[in-house]
């Protein structure tokens, strides 16, 4: 199994439901959120899958992409996708293990864009954002989108941290966070104009 990316490149897949890849129309969606922002960033891909939303960077110029996931399997083919896409100057690195065991050996570096989309109902979601906060591996003027269900799902809340965009596709739903500036206080107008 194939499935393409920006460019119309082609991304290996695994067979069966080991990982399950982020929609065309989520990973479009997240790209044009982010336009103008991808060039040159550092991004972080966590449940990275087979890899499809790190290529997607990659093929849009990011300097930097890390990948976490589980499944030794899922690793070889982000890092056999990856390489297929990266070019010289652009850094890559996948790393296999417990992903909150893994955030903690990022400690010391920061990442522009960072991309959390875990099996829904893993009970993933509190921890792993409370690891990226307590690490600080989220740039002061970074984002984060979290990918999630639609229905009965509540956003974590993270100190410091604030909801600054909510998107609806169907059945699944984007929540993006990024650090509080100071005075930044969300009030009704900013949610209106970040969820219209």
């Amino acid at each position: 199994m194939s499935l393409r990316i920006y460019g119309n490149r082609q991304l290996k897949t695994l067979p069966g439901k080991e990982t399950r890849p982020t929609s065309a129309r989520v990973r479009e969606a997240v790209f044009n959120i982010w336009q103008g922002e991808i060039t040159g960033c550092r991004w972080l891909d966590l449940c990275a899958g087979t890899g499809s939303m790190g290529a997607e960077a990659l093929c849009r110029g990011a300097s930097l992409v890390v990948g976490i996931e589980q499944s030794s399997r899922a690793c070889a083919t982000i890092q056999e996708n990856w390489q297929q896409v990266a070019n010289a100057e652009q850094e890559l690195r996948v790393l296999r293990g417990d992903i909150v065991q893994q955030l903690k050996t990022l400690t010391g570096k920061q990442f522009d864009r960072i991309y959390f989309d875990p099996p829904y109902a893993s009970g993933l979601y509190q921890p792993v954002l409370e690891a990226i906060a307590h690490y600080q591996l989220l740039d002061p003027s970074g984002e984060i989108a979290v990918e999630h269900a639609s229905q009965g799902w509540t956003p974590p809340e993270i100190p410091d941290w604030e909801v600054c965009r909510e998107k609806l596709y169907g059945n699944t739903s984007l929540t993006f966070y990024r650090i509080r500036s100071e005075g930044s206080g969300a009030d009704k107008g900013d949610e209106e104009q970040y969820n219209s």
